[in-house]
Formats: structure tokens, C-alpha cells, sequence
């Protein structure tokens, strides 16, 4: 048993100095390359703090020329947004004049169509289409087209309108963004690395998949601004094409007006003069109806008076038959009465065919008459239709500029 027990191995002194110069030499190169990783690290540590100092001075400096960038897209967002909100405000005034303009239509529209509605209460030979008439229709044609017109151009400014709140919806929106990259990128920039705030976060190098590029950003930003601008643009020319039709149809209506009003002034004169004229025939024919009346009066008495001569003339010859005998001649005396009796009764037969000519002037003087009064009623009834009626309602019209 002995035996199997082997005794520790036995060194010589010089492998014993051998291991111990190992060992050492072995120690004191672990020290040394520890003392260069010490040294490597402190290296390393310094030139890592001095790079990440650089790098957050870099990155505090791109954080202020970002900063710098979105306050200059802020900057012309602000500018084209001042610049909408006006011109949203310029339109809708002008939105409103148009508006004005178009109800300020229905007085005039009405008046003239009313007018034609009267005009039908003619009577007669003055139930003429005359320039009246005409210009009348062409009035109500003047202002439809007008309405027509102004209703087109309402519809077109509230769409330009539409078109601008869009714009600035957008500048709102994208400036609303900017207001919160402001803010986050200036949180951001103040942060230091002893801030309470600051914390490990997983994943935070992960670029977004919703991220844009820079030139994406500013692209967006840039179109907003060229939208708006041009939807500005665009609302100017209208706002000036509104109101060179403004001035337009105001031009229109009331030369269209002042063309009626010639017109009514031109027949009520006509109208006037010819009913001056039917009264002065008429005045005459009334005087000449009673010149006639007396004519017949005298006519009828001038017969009347011949009834006693015929009566004398013919009592002498019927008495003269009782002559007796011879006495009984053919004198000149019996032809004298016949002659006077013949003489007489052509007489009588002459003034009762100018009593008969007379009676039938004196029908056709009271037919004239008759005639000449109706005429003038009709006169009458067309001038309180014009003078008064359509004239006293077309005094009412105030045709404005808006």
C-alpha cells in the first residue's frame, strides 16, 4: 500500500529560479498590458468625452440651425397666412356688395314688370306696343341678365372663398405644426446631461417609417405657401372682376332706366297733346252741335212759317172758284197763287230736305262727339296708367352703386 502512494516531484534550484523569473516575467507583463489598458482607457474615456462633447455641440448647433430653418418656413407661413386671412376678408366684402347688389334687383324688376301689368289696362287704339313697350322689355331683360350675372359671380366668390379658407386651413395646420417642432426641438436643445428629465429609451434609434426628409419638409411647406398664393392671387383678379361688373351692371340699369323714363316722358307728351287736341275738336264739334241744333230750330220755324202763306194762297184760289159765270178767268191773279202755292211748296220741300241734312250732321256731330269723349276717356286712362301709375312707382327706383 505503500508503494502506491507516490512522493511530490522534486525540482531542481534551477528550475526553481526558472519558475520564479516565469512567473515574474509573466506577472509583469500582465501588469504592464494592464497598465496600458489603464492607460488606453483613460485615453479612450478622455477622446470618447471630448467626442461626445463634440458630437452634442454639433448636435446642439444642428438643433439651433433647425431651429433657425423651421423659424424661416414659420416666418413665411406667418406672412402668406396674414396675407389669406386679409384677402379672405377683402372677398367676403365684396361677397357682401354683390349680395346687396343682387337684392337691390328685385325693386326695379318688379316696378318694370308691374309696369307692363298696367300698361295692359289700355284701352283701345292706345293698347300699342310703342317704345315704352319696347324699352320696358328690354328693361326686364337688362335686369334678368343682371341678376343672371351677379348670381354667377356670387357663386364664384363663395367657392374662391371656399378656396382661400382651404389655404389657410393648410397654413394653419402646417404652422400649428411648426409651433409644436418649435417647441419639442427647443425642449430638446435645452436639455443637459443633468437634466432631471433625461432617461434610457429603447428603440429611439429606429427611424420612423412616417419621417420625410428635409427636402420633403421644406417641399411641403413650400407648397402650402405657393397654394396659398396663388388662391390669393386668384381672389384678387376676382375682386377685380367683381367690381368692373359691379360698376358695369350699375352702368346698365340705370341707363336702361333713364331710357324708359325717356321713353314715358316722350309718350306721356304724345299722349298729352292728343287728348289737347281730341278736347279742342271736341269743344268744337259741342259748338257746332249747338250752332246745328239752332240751325234746325230755325229750319223748322221757317217751315213752320210757311203754313200760313199756303194756307192764304190756297184759300184764295179755292175761294176764287166761286166767281160766277164768265168771271171765272184764268187771270193773271190765278196764275200768280198757282205760282205762289208751287213756289211755296218747293219752298217747304227745300227746307225739309236741309232740316232732314241737318238732323242727320247733328247725329253724326253727336256720334263725333260720342266718339271724340271715349277717345279722350281712353287718353285719360292711359295717362293715369303712365303719369301716374308706372311714373309714380319708377320714382321709387334708386339704382346704387356697391
Amino acid at each position: 500500500m505503500a508503494k502506491l502512494v507516490q512522493p511530490p516531484t522534486r525540482f531542481t534550484h534551477q528550475e526553481w529560479t526558472t519558475s520564479n523569473l516565469t512567473k515574474f516575467a509573466n506577472a509583469e507583463t500582465e501588469r504592464q498590458a494592464a497598465e496600458r489598458l489603464v492607460e488606453e482607457s483613460k485615453r479612450l474615456a478622455n477622446e470618447r468625452e471630448r467626442r461626445t462633447d463634440k458630437t452634442q455641440k454639433d448636435v446642439n448647433k444642428k438643433f439651433q440651425q433647425r431651429l433657425d430653418d423651421i423659424h424661416y418656413w414659420k416666418k413665411e407661413l406667418e406672412d402668406k397666412l396674414s396675407d389669406i386671412t386679409v384677402e379672405i376678408d377683402n372677398l367676403q366684402a365684396f361677397k357682401t356688395r354683390v349680395e346687396k347688389a343682387l337684392e337691390s334687383t328685385n325693386e326695379p324688376l318688379h316696378i318694370a314688370k308691374q309696369c307692363l301689368m298696367n300698361r295692359e289696362k289700355r284701352k283701345q287704339i292706345d293698347l300699342v306696343h310703342d317704345d315704352v313697350q319696347k324699352e320696358l322689355i328690354k328693361e326686364v331683360e337688362t335686369i334678368e341678365g343682371v341678376q343672371t350675372l351677379l348670381k354667377r359671380t356670387l357663386e364664384q366668390a363663395i367657392e374662391q372663398i371656399r378656396l382661400n379658407r382651404k389655404a389657410k386651413f393648410q397654413m394653419e395646420k402646417d404652422l400649428k405644426d411648426k409651433f409644436s417642432a418649435v417647441a419639442i426641438d427647443e425642449y430638446c436643445e435645452n436639455l443637459r446631461n443633468n437634466s432631471a428629465s433625461i432617461g434610457f429609451k429603447e428603440g429611439v434609434t429606429k427611424i420612423e417609417a412616417n419621417s420625410v426628409s428635409p427636402e420633403d419638409w421644406q417641399n411641403f411647406s413650400n407648397a402650402n405657401i405657393l397654394m396659398t398664393e396663388r388662391e390669393r392671387q386668384s381672389s384678387v383678379e376676382l375682386r377685380s372682376l367683381v367690381d368692373g361688373i359691379l360698376q358695369q351692371t350699375t352702368n346698365d340699369m340705370r341707363k336702361q332706366c333713364s331710357d324708359v323714363n325717356l321713353a314715358f316722358n316722350k309718350r306721356i307728351a304724345e299722349t298729352k297733346d292728343a287728348k289737347s287736341k281730341l278736347e279742342d275738336h271736341l269743344n268744337k264739334i259741342i259748338a257746332q252741335i249747338k250752332e246745328m241744333e239752332e240751325n234746325i230750330a230755325r229750319l223748322k220755324i221757317a217751315i213752320a212759317d210757311k203754313e200760313q202763306p199756303m194756307k192764304l194762297a190756297q184759300t184764295r184760289l179755292d175761294t176764287r172758284k166761286n166767281r160766277p159765270s164768265v168771271e171765272l178767268c184764268r187771270d193773271p191773279v190765278q196764275y200768280k197763287l198757282i205760282e205762289e202755292v208751287h213756289e211755296i211748296n218747293a219752298s217747304i220741300e227745300q227746307l225739309q230736305d236741309r232740316l232732314r241734312d241737318a238732323q242727320d250732321s247733328l247725329k253724326g256731330l253727336i256720334r263725333k262727339q260720342l266718339t271724340l269723349e271715349e277717345d279722350i276717356e281712353v287718353k285719360s286712362n292711359t295717362l293715369f296708367i303712365d303719369e301716374v301709375e308706372c311714373m309714380g312707382m319708377r320714382k321709387s327706383i334708386n339704382i346704387q352703386h356697391f
